[in-house]
């Protein structure tokens, strides 16, 4: 049944509901994965198109047979687009039983790196991403678990909390043991050491569209959380017109990628979808864009080291520093948009 459902989106990759290739993205639809959601489209879509372009033909018994071609296509073609977004939130990674190992390598060499970035960008209102993550948490939980916690960025915005960090990388709990936020304990998502119903609220910053596989990191959440318990998280966004899109793109284009090769793309704008399936009630679903000051070659080559990048050559990834570090100067600003997604757990199973 949960197959069917598809309540996973890239960990436990499924015939199915999943592909990685576009040969399977293809197979999906000629199996009629994607009719469920395409077919009212084209249906709606279809019928006014065909009323408007080809209605008085029809309806005069002048049809001929490219009339009725044109019908077809009128169908044809919002069902192809409807398709192409249902597949979207379904690809997955082709080597996402390697992340875990690669995370933890990435982390060890690059501790601190997530806040880095993230801790030097703004909003319009001059907020952090991290305070406005935190925003959701009242005081009343008696225990905040930060999952993938990192360096613990959030400890010291959590200072009368009964906070506990988990992470899996040695490299960054020794950083945040090392500027005294604590406690913090090693630890895999997918096997939290903690109890059931033991804390009040998990915080997972910038870590799901990663955490794999991600069926047993959200069956961990719900196992450790007790009823009524809140989740808060931090995911990236789509990138949109705007400020700063030159940046990105002159980097994407050197790493010759269209998008950073996560092993859980839907655990992005889509988190809110996967939340509801796997029993969380989602209260809110909120996006902003951050900037961040790409004023020099230094800061240029942060943000490419600050990048998930397991399979790209080295020689691009080089580029990608070189063309960032060519745009880069003083006050211009590179946008991080982010989307805060604030879920609860039923009061009852």
């Amino acid at each position: 049944m949960a197959v069917e459902a598809c309540r996973h989106t890239g960990s436990q990759v499924c015939p199915r509901c999943s592909w990685t290739r576009p040969g399977e993205a293809a197979l999906l639809v000629l199996r009629g994965r994607t009719a469920r959601t395409a077919f009212p489209v084209a249906l709606v879509v279809g019928t006014v198109l065909s009323l408007v372009n080809q209605g008085s033909t029809i309806l005069a018994g002048t049809a001929t047979a490219s009339t009725w071609i044109r019908v077809a296509v009128n169908y044809t073609v919002p069902f192809i687009v409807a398709s192409v977004g249902y597949l979207a939130g379904r690809r997955t990674a082709a080597d996402a039983t390697a992340w875990p190992g690669y995370l933890a390598r990435y982390h060890d060499a690059r501790p601190g790196i997530t806040e880095l970035i993230l801790g030097q960008a703004t909003d319009r209102q001059a907020e952090q991403p991290y305070s406005w993550l935190l925003e959701p948490l009242p005081g009343r939980h008696a225990v905040v678990l930060d999952l993938a916690c990192g360096s613990a960025p959030t400890r010291e915005l959590l200072p009368d909390a009964r906070w506990l960090g988990v992470d899996f990388s040695a490299g960054e709990l020794a950083l945040a043991v090392a500027a005294g936020r604590g406690p913090v304990v090693r630890g895999r998502a997918e096997q939290l050491p903690l109890g059931d119903h033991s804390v009040g609220a998990v915080c997972a910053a910038m870590c799901l569209p990663v955490l794999t596989p991600l069926d047993a990191a959200l069956a961990e959440m719900k196992r450790v959380l007790r009823p009524g318990g809140t989740l808060v998280a931090l995911v990236p966004s789509r990138m949109r017109f705007g400020r700063g899109l030159l940046g990105w793109w002159r980097v994407m284009r050197s790493l010759g990628i269209r998008a950073q090769p996560w092993p859980n793309p839907g655990a992005r704008d889509g988190l809110p979808r996967i939340l509801r399936a796997h029993g969380f009630i989602v209260d809110t679903s909120e996006r902003r864009v951050f900037r961040r000051e790409i004023g020099d070659a230094h800061a240029a080559a942060l943000l490419i080291d600050g990048l998930y990048l397991p399979d790209i050559a080295p020689d691009r990834v080089e580029a990608a520093r070189a063309a960032l570090a060519s745009w880069a100067r003083p006050g211009r600003r590179l946008p991080f948009p982010l989307r805060r997604v604030v879920a609860h757990l039923p009061l009852t199973s």
